[in-house]
């Protein structure tokens, strides 16, 4: 008769080794663990850059030069000069406030009809090799 040992039920599992880790935007707590939950590598980067693009300046206390005012070209008029300046937005924030992304390519298009700016950031982490792609969808609600 075999016997059957333990390392024969269970699957191994690769740990995913943790370069870079925030927590998440909403602050949810872990029920589990008991501790706030964490977004890790990709996702911590991206929803770091989305948190800046996001951001108007002088809406951070103390820190006042962070941000992109992206949401003051919603209300121009959609031309490609306008997805130009975007793009060059996107691009500069990212490079000044986001040290852990490099920028690939940034496409920006608009949307008349629906007064929408689509933004897909392709960057890189610096740790990794394989490209991350970030839809960001800026819509103005006025």
């Amino acid at each position: 008769m075999a016997v059957v040992q333990r390392k024969d039920y269970f699957t191994p599992r690769r740990v995913q080794q943790e370069y870079f880790s925030d927590f998440l935007s909403d602050f949810g707590v872990d029920i589990v663990k008991k501790d706030l939950k964490r977004a890790v590598n990709e996702d911590a980067v991206k929803q770091s850059i989305r948190n800046l693009l996001l951001t108007n300046r002088g809406d951070r206390f103390f820190n006042n030069t962070v941000g992109s005012d992206l949401r003051g070209l919603l209300f121009e008029n959609a031309s490609p000069a306008l997805e130009q300046v975007v793009g060059e937005y996107i691009r500069k924030t990212i490079e000044n406030y986001e040290p852990r992304a490099e920028i690939i390519d940034i496409r920006v298009s608009t949307e008349e009809d629906n007064n929408l700016i689509v933004a897909t950031i392709v960057f890189r982490i610096i740790n990794k090799q394989e490209p991350i792609v970030l839809d960001l969808i800026l819509n103005r609600i006025r």
